[in-house]
């Protein structure tokens, strides 16, 4: 966009065209039209960059993951998503008089490995609370959570800042508790509905430090965050499901101030992308109101996705007294430093662990091994390769192009790929033998061998009569050919045009049906044109 016209300038120009004679005007009606709309635009960025500049933007960000253990935090009944309604439902989860509530050691694993993982200490000693509050999918009308005593302190997750910075966001705290029902609004005219199968499942919420300054970093935050619980195999990360859920707590404060703005909490945001856009609305909406000298509410908001705006669910206008006291049903739960010994014994390779490892021990670029660390499922995929191949950047190659263009095209995720890491190393090795060329294995046999993942690569290769041939006298009859129908670019060529020679090895290629050997091919039309 040109340069941002002074109110000065924009008179004086206006002012001129609308004094001039219509036979001598400056400008035609469809161009002073168009000055208008882009002078308009201009003053109007301007104006909003202005505003903008003077704000810092505020975001801390809540997430809860369920817990992918078998059975529910407290209590025997199955954690399982999509069974019959209120089937998974016992009376300790419904709080029956006389029950008693009980620690799962599986889930505690796992979230003590998530703390691992972000760099948190771990609490020893952890009590229990109850947090009371009705609400009508919560069975016992509290829910069991930790208020003093989190299971995880400190830890950070690190993003890219608006220069491509390496920022640290720091945790606030992870701590574990359990999930309420589900209240069903769309099944009756009349009346809500409640199934209760996810009341109790396994939960930790991560609650993030307010040091997060735009939607983009939220993204980036809540993509690492979801990456790491799906490598520990703790959660299964779809928020479309529910299993994974973000709340973002956003507000404004003038640059260099100490005090923040009033805080507006957004709730669902079914995707991360939806998270993202979700703040970058609220910031904008947030600014304009300030411009205009409104005041802020204190207020819970929901995301739309279908009109990428936010709107008002219930104001805050004090804070809720949820009554926190110890569980008296639940002893306190010690976390040794041997069971943290084991689990971290246990713990898989994290991203940055295998980022590392591909780029120092296989030889791979720092933005390869990103892309082909972005899910577990892919990576280790590629690792199963890379054990039958010595051809490491090849192996990446054909995950990040052929293999990710197949997925892409099919909506599959890797652990749906038809083809054996086995089969893709077999590959590879008859390119690297110089039995196939690259744009016969991915042209021709890799298409085949996605219909029919059971084939032999060379079997397929010499019933289609691909295999690539070395014989020399072959390959110079073919160049005779070539050469003699262009004698032009023969001229041209020794004439000094040696970027012709590629046009040379194309033609004898297409004559050989991709038969011929690339690379002998070249050095004997090298030869051949002197």
């Amino acid at each position: 966009m040109k340069a941002v016209y002074s109110f000065t300038q924009i008179s004086i120009l206006l002012n001129q065209f609308q004094t001039s004679e219509v036979d001598n005007k400056r400008m035609s009606i469809s161009s002073y039209a168009k000055f208008c709309v882009r002078v308009s635009l201009q003053l109007f960025y301007q104006y909003m960059k202005e505003i903008f500049e003077k704000y810092d933007v505020v975001v801390g960000l809540e997430i809860h993951a369920q817990l992918l253990a078998k059975s529910k935090a407290f209590s025997y009944d199955k954690a399982e998503y999509g069974a019959p309604p209120n089937q998974n439902v016992g009376v300790i989860t419904l709080g029956h008089p006389g029950t008693l509530p009980r620690h799962n050691k599986e889930a505690v694993r796992m979230a003590v490995k998530v703390g691992l993982a972000l760099g948190c200490d771990i609490t020893e000693y952890n009590q229990y609370a109850r947090k009371n509050y009705f609400y009508a999918d919560l069975p016992k009308g509290y829910q069991i959570t930790q208020d003093k005593t989190p299971l995880c302190r400190g830890g950070f997750v690190t993003v890219k800042d608006a220069d491509g910075r390496d920022k640290n966001i720091h945790l606030t705290r992870i701590h574990m508790e359990e999930d309420s029902g589900k209240s069903i609004h769309d099944m009756d005219m009349e009346y809500s509905v409640v199934d209760y199968n996810r009341a109790g499942t396994a939960l930790i919420e991560i609650v993030s430090e307010p040091e997060i300054r735009s939607g983009e970093e939220a993204f980036q935050f809540v993509t690492e965050i979801r990456r790491l619980l799906r490598y520990l195999d703790v959660c299964d990360g779809n928020m479309e499901e529910g299993s994974l859920r973000c709340d973002a707590n956003v507000s404004i404060k003038l640059k260099g101030s100490e005090v923040f703005g009033t805080k507006v909490e957004v709730k669902n945001m079914n995707s991360i992308t939806n998270v993202r856009k979700a703040i970058e609305y609220e910031v904008r909406r947030q600014h304009e109101a300030v411009q205009k000298g409104e005041e802020l509410v204190s207020e819970t908001r929901r995301f739309d996705a279908l009109k990428n705006i936010t709107f008002s669910m219930r104001t805050k206008e004090q804070v809720n007294d949820y009554r926190y006291f110890p569980e008296p049903d639940l002893p306190p739960l010690i976390v040794s430093k041997d069971f943290i010994a084991e689990v971290r014994q246990d713990m898989p390779l994290l991203p940055e662990q295998l980022v590392a490892m591909f780029v120092t021990e296989l030889g791979l670029s720092q933005y390869t091994a990103s892309v082909l660390t972005e899910s577990k499922e892919t990576a280790a995929y590629f690792i199963e390769i890379t054990r039958h191949t010595k051809n490491h950047k090849a192996a990446a190659n054909w995950v990040m192009g052929e293999i990710k263009g197949y997925l892409n095209l099919n909506a599959l995720d890797i652990t749906r790929f038809p083809l054996s890491a086995p089969t893709i190393a077999r590959l590879i090795a008859l390119i690297d033998e110089g039995k196939l060329s690259n744009s016969v294995a991915t042209q021709v046999i890799f298409p085949e061998l996605v219909k029919n993942p059971m084939s032999d690569p060379l079997e397929i290769a010499a019933r289609l009569n691909v295999i690539q041939t070395s014989d020399a006298g072959f390959l110079q009859e073919l160049i005779d050919e070539v050469l003699t129908a262009y004698p032009e670019k023969v001229a041209e060529y020794k004439s000094g045009k040696e970027g012709l020679l590629g046009l040379f090895v194309g033609e004898v290629m297409k004559k050989s049906k991709g038969k011929a050997d690339p690379k002998l091919t070249n050095e004997m039309l090298r030869e051949r044109l002197g």
